[in-house]
């Protein structure tokens, strides 16, 4: 009977350790490549336009958020604008007609102040040398043309600065000041397109993660999906078995809910960084070895594009 026993535990053992046919066989999972969509401001969600399976192309608007603030920033910038063109202008044209008008006036009467304070000077001049008058007469009128002089000299500089306009250093001022303004205005438009959330490519539509009414924060995920035409095989090998594959290599992949077969290309081979990546259910390795990340592509894209993400596959080596 104890020999019976041993025989029955031998032979037990040797079909535990032989591997079945389906064993060569490894399982690996249908993917898509994932994209998020962030809001860039904070702002609180009022409209949604798509459900989650939608597929949506590129620069379709997903949803709207109210961004209040940036209405307010707006009307701030457009002023700050208005008064930097206007400071810019008059730096760049100078004086008005009017005020030219009155310089050149002013000028005129300083003139004939000027004339006659010469005129003056030069009579007293030959009575001072005839002793008609007293020095004390002759200086007086002679500060009185100096001063005429000196008022002439300023106007005429004064009506010249008018007429040029600003200096160069005070129009380049007033053009930093303007180019500021604008720069201001820009960004705070920039943000206001923000409140219109934009599909950055095609793709459909996985998750929505608020409803209307909540509040979005920046860089928040508003709308996890899928890229379109992004499907691929991932499997996960030991490194016992590259020798198996290669890049470019094409292989045959079965997708059992399907019962359909499907060819590809092993477009990446990759190791893999942390053991939850792992793709293939059981994987055959030592502890020692590193396991390496296999992706193929399907060679053809349309009749495969309709394949449920996350799915069993097998691939036979």
């Amino acid at each position: 009977m104890k020999h019976t026993l041993t025989l029955l535990a031998s032979v037990s053992l040797l079909i535990g350790c032989n591997k079945p046919e389906n064993d060569k066989k490894i399982q690996g999972k249908v993917e898509k490549e994932q994209i998020a969509v962030v809001s860039k401001v904070p702002g609180k969600l009022v409209k949604i336009f798509v459900k989650e399976g939608d597929l949506v192309h590129k620069g379709d608007t997903l949803a709207i958020l109210d961004i209040p603030e940036v209405d307010a920033k707006k009307s701030q910038a457009e002023g700050a604008v208005i008064s930097a063109k206007a400071q810019y202008n008059m730096a760049v044209k100078g004086a008005t007609d009017n005020q030219i008008k009155q310089l050149e006036a002013k000028q005129k009467a300083l003139k004939e102040q000027y004339d006659f304070a010469q005129k003056s000077i030069r009579r007293l001049s030959n009575m001072l040398k005839d002793s008609l008058v007293s020095q004390q007469t002759y200086d007086e009128a002679f500060a009185k043309y100096q001063g005429a002089q000196s008022q002439y000299i300023a106007v005429q500089a004064e009506l010249d600065d008018a007429r040029r306009g600003a200096r160069i250093e005070q129009q380049t001022m007033a053009l930093g000041q303007q180019d500021r303004a604008l720069g201001a205005l820009k960004e705070v438009e920039t943000a206001d397109k923000e409140r219109y959330v934009i599909a950055p490519q095609d793709m459909s539509i996985e998750t929505i993660t608020l409803t209307v009414g909540e509040l979005a924060l920046p860089g928040y995920t508003l709308f996890n999906g899928y890229v379109d035409n992004s499907l691929y095989f991932r499997f996960t090998l030991p490194e016992s078995q590259l020798d198996k594959v290669k890049k470019g290599q094409e292989l045959s992949v079965y997708v059992p809910y399907k019962k359909q077969d499907f060819k590809g290309k092993v477009t990446t081979i990759k190791q893999l960084g942390a053991y939850g990546n792992i793709a293939t259910a059981y994987p055959d390795y030592e502890m020692q070895e590193s396991l390496f990340e296999i992706k193929i592509t399907p060679t053809d894209t349309n009749a495969s594009k309709d394949l449920i993400t996350k799915t069993t596959v097998t691939l036979a080596l």
